[in-house]
């Protein structure tokens, strides 16, 4: 009876997040499925082939290794960069893919569906490593997901007719910083345990758990704003090389960079490109599409740093997701639940730290192609910690590293402020 309860709740897991891709996709328009506007941005019919090829090639394969694949060509077409898989079609021509078809992806996804569920129902999945594979799955394809809203955002953000992706629901929440002064919130440091403990699902990467000394610190209470973000714009922050990190300063000049990406301005008035299509500023929401090099200078500018992401998980501690800011397209608001004096910790924007993304003591990545999922990554990237308005409620731990090269500004990244 445990295994059946077992293989159930697993089933009506993986049905719910399948699901749910396909209803991201309900707003679409078969056109709005191919475009690629830079080698970052992957177009939606590729995201929707390549978490089902991952459910296919890494839960199918050891399931039914002597069944024929879907389509030969998927495991070229969709594979992402698993070496040890075999050749990947290359990452920047992904839009010129017109083949095969939208219909086809969806039939694709069907296929696969049907078999995994087939076993779920009869209980054949329950084997440790089948299990493991096929929660990896699902949290790969929540990663996805959250892909899903970000390029299809600089999609019709690079759209001069400004489309809507789908209208801000009615609970939106924009916030009420205004009525909180930004505090500061002293920590003590010392020895702390940081990493995951091993309890539910996790990334390789998140582990394992280890000791950190941590000198004295202090936590903005509440995320950067783009009220205050403005006023470092208008104190010339964009054109001070003294305020920028030299690899940031080049990208400026060498970019023409001068606010976030999504801002624009007309004559002395600012607007900002959402989901839900171009509106005015709302000054007091966290600010949103900045590099780490644009938040390492704003830091700079207002006489304090990036937080260390050890500091951050251990100011943070366990708590449950929670947010504020919900953008048009963003999956819910979250319940509030935050440790004492900081908000806006989960679900509002991703988080730069100042912390190279590299391995934890004793790290050691799974073994075959599964363990190219996270370690080969860990080179010329900063972490980011606390999930954005477009990640899965329960797909946010406190012990997520979410990663990305210092330049790249597409996804949901804003700042909060540290100091010594």
């Amino acid at each position: 009876m445990r295994e059946q309860t077992n293989a159930s709740h697993l089933g009506d897991r993986f049905r719910t997040v399948r699901g749910f891709t396909k209803s991201l996709c309900e707003p679409l328009r078969v056109e709005d499925y191919v475009v690629q506007t830079m080698p970052d941005v992957s177009p939606t019919k590729w995201h929707l082939a390549h978490t089902t090829w991952f459910f296919e090639t890494f839960v199918l394969g050891r399931l039914q290794p002597q069944s024929p694949p879907f389509n030969p060509a998927f495991a070229y077409l969709f594979n992402s960069y698993y070496n040890l898989v075999g050749p990947q079609f290359p990452r920047p021509n992904r839009g010129l893919l017109s083949r095969p078809t939208v219909d086809e992806v969806f039939a694709y996804r069907t296929n696969v569906d049907e078999r995994i569920g087939s076993a779920l129902d009869q209980g054949r999945l329950l084997d440790e490593e089948t299990t493991s594979l096929i929660e990896l799955g699902m949290h790969h394809e929540q990663q996805h997901q959250e892909l899903m809203l970000t390029d299809l955002k600089h999609v019709f953000g690079s759209n001069p007719l400004d489309p809507t992706y789908r209208a801000a629901p009615s609970t939106t929440n924009h916030g009420d910083t205004a009525a909180r002064a930004l505090q500061w919130i002293a920590f003590d440091g010392g020895l702390n345990a940081v990493g995951h403990d091993g309890t539910g699902f996790a990334f390789d990467n998140e582990g394992p758990r280890h000791r950190r000394l941590l000198q004295p610190f202090e936590f903005g209470s509440r995320l950067v704003t783009n009220e205050e973000y403005l006023a470092f714009i208008d104190d010339d922050g964009y054109r001070r090389p003294e305020l920028w990190l030299s690899e940031g300063w080049s990208t400026v000049q060498r970019e023409g960079w001068e606010a976030p990406l999504y801002w624009r301005r007309d004559g002395k008035r600012w607007s900002l490109f959402t989901l839900g299509g171009r509106s005015a500023i709302g000054p007091d929401e966290p600010v949103c599409h900045v590099s780490y090099y644009e938040a390492d200078a704003f830091a700079a500018w207002a006489r304090a740093r990036l937080p260390d992401e050890a500091e951050w998980e251990v100011a943070v501690g366990d708590t449950l997701p929670s947010g504020n800011f919900v953008e048009s397209g963003a999956l819910h608001p979250r319940p509030s639940n935050e440790p004492a004096g900081l908000k806006q910790c989960f679900g509002d924007v991703w988080e730069w730290t100042r912390s190279a993304y590299s391995p934890y003591p004793r790290y050691r990545p799974a073994s075959g192609a599964v363990g190219e999922y996270n370690g080969k990554f860990m080179c010329g990237q900063f972490v980011l910690r606390g999930g954005s308005c477009a990640t899965s409620v329960d797909h946010i731990r406190s012990t997520y590293r979410n990663f990305f090269p210092p330049d790249a500004r597409w996804q949901f990244t804003g700042i909060r402020l540290a100091r010594d």
